[in-house]
């Protein structure tokens, strides 16, 4: 029987796959509009200006730069000429760079788990293992969103980065043995988010070259928009003197030199501040700004523009655990293509990998330990002499994988420094609500009742009990959170303990800024003028079983609602 070694192996090999030579396509776009902010003005003046060139903030730059003057401040680099980034078979290898470079910032919730931030333009979707999906028309409606509109504003974001993936054999016994343990109806492949089981869409394309919301910037005006790279901003300016609430009008941003530069709005009172810096950045940037809980930001020395206590409040990530399933057969490559949706508070979900044992680049240890950080910081165990890969043996497998929908625990976000390059503390609360681990529980059911079906018998060994996979998934280290201990340590783990002692994240964290609490149903920030706030911080509830084409959506339907109600108001 194969034992936990096998599972250090397979992490070890999928590197060396991830990291060989690979050939991809240039597909850079030229955006005359962008480049780096080393050399910008000292000062500059627009009629918006949007922090964060994330999932939400290029859609929403395009969108305004139609009418009006625009700037988008990216505090990364382009995702463009990066084969880490533009490519299926290197998914994970710009997550495990922890370098200053990457475009990718890993922190480290107080729960233990590990998790990561963009730091690219694109945002999460220049990251992310590609699955697209919309949200249900019961959140579309629960939002408050004009369903034409959403409707109108997926289908703008789909004709340049959705595609429908290959489906191949490991898959598809995941999708038919969804189906066999009777979640269902088979939705076959479509975005829409419907109970049963479907094939989602995709953001990489038939060649496996991904596309990123950096795409929708394809949209924009060139003559409407600016769009810098490297430009950190560290605080969002105001005036307060002779107004009755504070007005935003500029902002302080610095390029990678270190060098400081003012932006500030034109004249005008449509002209808008629009935070697009992501769940962790932008309740950052606000309490930076002087904007959040009084007592919090005297702690740092940062003037009080505005007692906020709710910035920061309502942090949620949702839980995800996976089974690894060695195979006998070889799996071919693929990231997230079959959701189940249970109707019991779960998606289980599933990616696997081929033969990862021939072939691989030289320095084949640190690549290992390379993609293994992606998942836990005890890289180092590769080390031992009983887990060094074994070029001459094969290994293949895959992961099935259940998220919790919501969910209901909450968290919170603190400053830790002034400085906006920092992380800021950030816990989460896994499982804090026992409905969330409950729901955990029935995800782990389900994929047991998957693993044991006979859709997917090719891809399983005869004589590996479900228990015996739990083990083995459970003695990897995916977390820093305390490792199961006492005289029960050594058996399979229940599933509850599975859920607690194998917790990750699936990067769909959320909120800070929520809807209701620090801005309004137009995402204006509550008792601020000509700011608001427009990407994931503001969401309390994770929409359907990815994220990434809601909040591209979001970013096009709020700036179409924007340039609305500037022609109204001209």
């Amino acid at each position: 029987m194969m034992d936990r070694v096998w599972l250090w192996r397979f992490f070890a090999a999928l590197s060396l796959f991830l990291h060989s030579p690979i050939c991809y396509s240039d597909k850079a776009p030229n955006y005359s509009f962008m480049r780096d902010a080393t050399g910008s003005p000292t000062t500059s003046y627009y009629d918006y200006i949007i922090i964060g060139g994330g999932t939400a903030g290029c859609p929403l730059a395009a969108t305004l730069s139609q009418n009006s003057s625009v700037l988008l401040l990216e505090r990364g680099g382009a995702p463009y000429n990066n084969p880490n980034i533009t490519r299926l078979s290197a998914f994970g290898a710009a997550l495990s760079d922890l370098s200053e470079a990457s475009p990718s910032q890993r922190f480290i919730s107080e729960d233990g788990v590990i998790n990561a931030r963009a730091r690219v333009l694109g945002g999460g979707s220049a990251l992310n293992a590609g699955f697209y999906t919309r949200a249900g028309t019961k959140y579309v409606r629960n939002m408050g969103w004009d369903g034409g509109l959403a409707n109108e504003s997926y289908s703008w974001v789909e004709a340049k980065v959705a595609f429908q993936p290959p489906m191949g054999r490991w898959q598809t016994a995941v999708r038919d043995g969804l189906l066999e343990v009777g979640i269902v109806p088979n939705n076959g492949f479509t975005y829409d988010h419907i109970n049963g089981t479907k094939f989602g869409g995709t953001i990489f394309d038939h060649n496996g070259d991904r596309h990123t919301a950096a795409d929708l910037l394809e949209y924009a005006d060139p003559n409407g928009i600016t769009v810098l790279l490297h430009a950190t901003v560290h605080r969002i300016l105001f005036r307060t003197r002779g107004t009755t609430k504070p007005i935003a009008n500029g902002v302080v941003y610095r390029d990678r030199t270190g060098q400081a530069h003012r932006a500030y709005l034109k004249e005008g009172s449509s002209n808008e501040i629009i935070v697009s810096a992501g769940t962790l950045g932008s309740p950052q940037l606000l309490m930076l700004s002087g904007v959040g809980p009084s007592a919090q930001l005297q702690a740092q020395n940062i003037t009080v523009v505005m007692d906020q206590p709710h910035v920061g409040q309502g942090m949620y990530d949702n839980p995800m655990n996976a089974v690894f399933i060695p195979s006998p057969v070889p799996v071919e490559v693929s990231l997230i293509e079959v959701v189940g949706i249970t109707g019991e508070g779960t998606y289980v979900e599933a990616a696997g990998g081929e033969n990862f044992g021939g072939g691989g680049s030289s320095g084949s240890g640190s690549s290992a330990r390379d993609y293994y950080a992606m998942f836990s910081p005890k890289a180092t165990l590769l080390e031992s002499n009983s887990m060094k890969l074994s070029s001459a043996q094969p290994f293949q497998g895959g992961f099935i994988l259940e998220k919790v929908m919501g969910p209901l625990s909450t968290g919170h976000l603190e400053l830790r420094t002034r400085n906006p390059n920092d992380n800021p503390v950030v816990t989460f609360n896994y499982f804090q609500h026992p409905d969330d681990l409950k729901r955990c529980v029935r995800g782990i059911q389900t994929i047991e009742r998957v693993v044991q079906s006979k859709a997917f018998a090719r891809f399983k060994y005869a004589d590996m009990p479900f228990e015996y996979l739990l083990n083995l998934t459970a003695s990897t280290p995916v977390n820093l959170r305390p490792p199961r201990s006492g005289p029960g340590a050594s058996l399979p783990p229940s599933a509850e303990e599975f859920c607690q002692h194998t917790v990750t994240t699936i990067w769909h964290y959320h909120g800070g800024c929520v809807v209701g609490r620090v801005v309004d149903g137009d995402y204006k920030v509550i008792g601020i003028d000509r700011l608001r706030v427009i990407d994931m911080s503001t969401v309390g509830y994770c929409p359907g079983t990815n994220p990434q084409a809601t909040v591209m959506m979001l970013g096009r339907y709020m700036g179409v609602k924007i340039m609305r109600e500037r022609l109204i108001n001209k």
